[in-house]
């Protein structure tokens, strides 16, 4: 993951890169799943512009962002779906302390749903996936989804092209543990292209410069005819 000096050294440099309370923020902008500059990044972790290039330095000397750069601007996105997956991981471990469970402060647009990297999160993607594995379209495994030969003909039937989500060099159909609800959402290449096909359908909407996503009118009797009971509306 890191390109960093390999074995303990390489951890403990790893380590501190990751530790960085700055830099904890800009990979938790970048979760939001869009390409960022460094000016946005500066401001969304309120540090200056060129304490925000030198965090960025270093973000990317450990292989956690990438950069592009398109004209007269840089922008930083995470380096790939290993690196939001950790850092989920991370939301799911740091609310406890002195062996306590402490719940965190969420938004509650965000608790009803939000994007994980590219994939649903919140209650939405939480109801979503239940009912994918109540109609048998999924089986949960102890860290992955399994999708049926029935689950093969749902998600073609929706115009998502499974096979090629298995071609991606990523995890199929990873368990996603979400931080908000404590529960499992569909993660990696497969959940990524569900929601990126309820988007491209218009059924849900993601909200600018957040996280957030939101059902459309038109999305919520769509959603109820493929997701039976999966939420309210």
């Amino acid at each position: 993951m890191t390109k960093l000096e390999s074995g303990e050294a390489g951890l403990e440099s790893f380590a501190k890169i990751i530790g960085d309370a700055t830099r904890i923020r800009m990979l938790q902008l970048l979760m939001e799943g869009r390409a960022l500059t460094a000016k946005e990044l500066a401001y969304g972790a309120r540090v200056e512009p060129a304490t925000a290039t030198q965090h960025l330095r270093r973000l990317q000397e450990g292989g956690l962002v990438s950069m592009k750069a398109q004209g007269r601007h840089k922008y930083f996105k995470l380096a790939s779906a290993q690196v939001a997956e950790l850092m989920e991981l991370l939301m799911v471990l740091a609310p406890a302390r002195n062996g306590r469970s402490v719940e965190p402060r969420i938004e509650e647009p965000l608790r009803r749903g939000r994007m994980c990297y590219d994939h649903l999160a919140g209650e939405l993607g939480i109801g979503i996936t239940e009912a994918l594995v109540k109609q048998g379209v999924l089986r949960q495994e102890t860290d992955a989804f399994v999708l049926t030969r029935r689950g093969g003909a749902w998600f073609a039937a929706l115009g998502i092209d499974v096979e090629a989500a298995r071609a991606l060099r990523r995890k199929f159909a990873t368990s996603c543990l979400d931080w908000s609800e404590r529960r499992d959402h569909l993660g990696g290449a497969l959940g990524a292209a569900l929601a990126e096909r309820l988007v491209d359908l218009g059924w849900i909407a993601r909200k600018r410069n957040s996280r957030a996503v939101t059902v459309t009118e038109a999305g919520w009797r769509k959603l109820a005819e493929h997701f039976p009971n999966a939420f309210d509306a």
